[in-house]
């Protein structure tokens, strides 16, 4: 029955991303975790791959309505994709199953993942929900550097959970680089795209996979995100802001909750 509602859920994962620009994983990892009973690392794994290849098919229709800005991906996606990989192929491995235990209290790699990711989904969602407007683009000095830094440190971020990261592109390119929203949306799947494939190569050397139910997941998502797309078209910019934000919020204290109240 629970997989059932996770093939379901799936069709959400594309929905979110086509609607938001992110979010993808904040849908994939819980499914995969708690649907489908997928250990954290290779759910992770997975996620990247869904995600990844779901972006990319949203971002062809952005790119052609003129909201994708193909320089500041570049100038975002480069760095994170060695950081991404990076991680993935080395540190994520390296990570013991069982990192500190004193007495009663035990944190294992699963809740040391699971809780980052859901921190840093709380931290990425008070960004939006207080940016009330959208930011001018009067100024436009370009932060090269801190575009850049920002990307390697979301690409280690992205690589460390598994998670796809538009949750935290998003606020980053419309706060440093002064991108209308939904510009920032498409960039965003442009950019998720790239680093979630990249990083699924470091697993993919990683570990085996089970691809008639990862491609079988994916394309669930991929229909999802047709129909995102079509509706983020009729949505306002700073309704979609708001709605991302509480979203993201909502989904990260959930799992935080979960993960160290609820085992």
């Amino acid at each position: 029955m629970s997989e059932l509602i996770g093939y379901i859920a799936s069709i959400c994962i594309g929905l979110i991303l086509g609607i938001l620009g992110g979010g993808g994983s904040i849908l994939s990892i819980p499914i995969l975790v708690y649907l489908f009973h997928i250990e954290p690392v290779m759910a992770s794994a997975y996620s990247l791959f869904i995600v990844g290849m779901t972006s990319l098919v949203g971002a062809i229709p952005k790119y052609k309505d003129h909201l994708v800005n193909i320089r500041t991906g570049l100038l975002f996606g480069i760095p994170s994709i060695v950081s991404i990989f990076a991680t993935r192929k080395w540190i994520v491995p390296a990570i013991p199953d069982v990192i500190v235990q004193f007495d009663s209290f035990i944190l294992t790699k699963r809740i040391l993942l699971l809780g980052l990711f859901a921190v840093l989904m709380i931290l990425a969602s008070i960004s939006m929900i207080r940016n009330k407007r959208e930011i001018s683009t009067d100024d436009h000095r370009f932060r090269t550097i801190l575009v850049m830094v920002e990307g390697i440190l979301i690409g280690f971020l992205t690589g460390l959970v598994g998670a796809g990261g538009g949750f935290l592109i998003i606020p980053a390119l419309v706060l440093l680089t002064g991108l209308p929203f939904k510009t920032a949306v498409g960039t965003s799947l442009f950019i998720i795209a790239i680093n979630s494939l990249t990083g699924f190569l470091g697993d993919l050397l990683n570990y085996p996979m089970h691809w008639s139910f990862l491609l079988s997941v994916t394309a669930l998502a991929v229909i999802g995100i047709l129909i995102g797309n079509t509706f983020s078209r009729k949505i306002p910019a700073a309704r979609l802001r708001k709605i991302f934000g509480w979203f993201v919020l909502v989904m990260g204290c959930w799992i935080l909750i979960r993960e160290t109240l609820l085992a």
